[in-house]
């Protein structure tokens, strides 16, 4: 059995960050939302309780009954985690008299402390709550302090029962790793075995019982996340997997060709559907982002609706989703985070279409997608390509999306790329795109006057997507691909650079 660790989400911004420290050490991880928690069974060797939106001073905050696992598996409390048990035990939470976000430095760190063991005084953290725990329970020792918060740490060897005040997840709190190292393999001693190829091979047996004789077919995009999936649900079925690309007219420029192309040497069943006109029709009048996305979501799916009887047998439909498209798309499990905008990969199919939906990396973030194809011995040129949205350029064509502004961003895109990669950039940039603003700005060009488009180019570093921030490209390189993108595509005059990171921005601009 797979040791696990679960997080428990009490709809915290920073939950999935718990859930990559976790796997960063091997060990596999599960989050479950607060209001949805399974049985526990003997591969479950600790739970992390997360942190919050919410104050456990409010009525309607979310509450489990802590009970029913004290004194069976170890218990960390993160933040508002920290704040639950102690009111649950018998201590005191009230509101902080200034609101505590931001760094701090830990003190008088108790030596004693198997969770604090190898952090050094004045390690930094990372506050960010408007409660504050008075009084910690009886019987409970504090651990830690701060020169503003008394009870920045403490626990109860007795119980099993670890509550820190800070954030040890992010990137801020400079030892959060040692001490979720120290929760996770010292004291819920588990074994560090969740590697690429364990995933594989786990993957690989639980596709085979779910699907049994059944067929699968799949729409590939030439991205990593579809092609790590075809290639896992290959090895799990074989030719039962029907794989098919669409066009559907978004893709970047000779992609169509090219994704086929790719996939000639890997031995997959592959049919390629050009419906890029059914798309734009699909599309016409359209502004509303949200909206454009459930139309390309609809069409995609009315797409293999209809290839779908050409393959009767087909009972599943593969998807490439992972981790960050359902946390972005839907509350994580159904738990309480924010839905921040849908992804046509993981809506829901229509009544009549009888297909169930098959994702092979629905829990793994981008990283791990890599590391596992790596395992896969899948080629790096699929493996290293930037993400890519399932919308395609409908999402970085603002407003109306049309066959003409389509052509004029694949052109605009393929010289920006084609230039990341002969500068020796690519590789350090996560992901790179070009935007078609939704705006004309005046320009001269020899001793005429124009009226043209403008476009934002797009470049950030990240590991998962959850987080990004904007490349430092330099300013020679930039200066050249504005250059060739105003002279070689014709109705543009104006590039621009965005700088904005995500948060507050998000990486697509749609």
């Amino acid at each position: 059995m797979q040791h696990t660790i679960w997080i428990i989400d009490f709809g915290s911004q920073y939950t999935q960050l718990i859930a990559r420290r976790v796997r960063e050490f091997n060990v596999y991880c599960e989050i479950h939302p607060w209001n949805k928690i399974p049985t526990i069974s003997n591969e479950i060797k600790g739970i992390i309780l997360s942190g919050s939106p919410f104050s456990t001073l409010d009525e309607k905050s979310p509450q489990i009954n802590l009970h029913t696992l004290v004194g069976r598996i170890p218990i960390l409390g993160v933040c508002y985690g920290a704040q639950y048990i102690s009111l649950t035990f018998g201590g005191k939470v009230l509101p902080s008299k200034i609101r505590e976000y931001g760094r701090a430095n830990l003190k008088k760190i108790s030596n004693e402390s198997l969770l604090l063991k190898n952090i050094p005084i004045d390690s930094q953290v990372w506050m960010s709550h408007g409660d504050t725990i008075e009084e910690i329970p009886e019987n409970f020792l504090c651990t830690a302090s701060t020169n503003e918060v008394i009870n920045a740490a403490y626990e109860s060897i007795e119980q099993n029962i670890f509550a820190v005040q800070f954030h040890p997840e992010v990137y801020h709190s400079t030892d959060g790793s040692t001490l979720l190292q120290n929760f996770v393999l010292n004291i819920c001693s588990c074994d560090a075995t969740w590697t690429p190829n364990s995933f594989v091979e786990d993957c690989v047996e639980k596709m085979k019982n779910l699907v049994g004789e059944e067929h699968v077919i799949m729409g590939l995009s030439g991205g990593v996340d579809s092609s790590v999936a075809a290639v896992l649900l290959h090895h799990a079925i074989g030719s039962r997997l029907h794989c098919i690309f669409v066009d559907n007219g978004l893709l970047r420029k000779e992609e169509y060709k090219n994704v086929l192309e790719s996939y000639k040497h890997i031995g997959l069943n592959i049919k390629g559907v050009d419906a890029s006109e059914r798309f734009y029709t699909a599309l016409k009048g359209i502004t509303d982002p949200e909206l454009k996305r459930k139309a390309i979501g609809k069409t995609f799916i009315e797409v293999f609706e209809h290839e779908s009887h050409s393959i009767p047998e087909a009972k599943w439909l593969g998807q490439g989703t992972i981790y960050p498209d359902v946390i972005e798309s839907v509350s994580v499990n159904g738990g309480p985070s924010q839905t921040i905008k849908s992804h046509h990969n993981v809506g829901a199919l229509p009544d009549f279409m009888k297909l169930k939906i098959i994702e092979p990396l629905r829990l793994l973030f981008k990283d791990e997608v890599r590391r596992v194809g790596k395992s896969l011995k899948i080629d790096e040129q699929i493996l290293d390509r930037h993400p890519f949205p399932g919308p395609g350029l409908g999402i970085r064509i603002l407003g109306e999306v049309t066959k003409e502004k389509v052509k004029l961003l694949q052109e605009v895109d393929s010289i920006f790329i084609s230039g990341l990669k002969e500068s020796g950039l690519y590789n350090e940039v996560w992901q790179a795109g070009s935007i078609f603003l939704p705006i004309q700005s005046v320009g001269v060009m020899g001793d005429e006057r124009t009226y043209e488009n403008a476009i934002a180019l797009r470049a950030v570093s990240s590991t998962d997507g959850m987080t990004a921030d904007w490349c430092r490209l330099p300013y020679d390189f930039l200066a050249e691909i504005s250059n060739k993108i105003i002279n070689q595509v014709k109705g543009v005059n104006r590039v621009t650079y965005d700088i904005s990171s995500k948060p507050p921005a998000t990486i697509e601009w749609e």
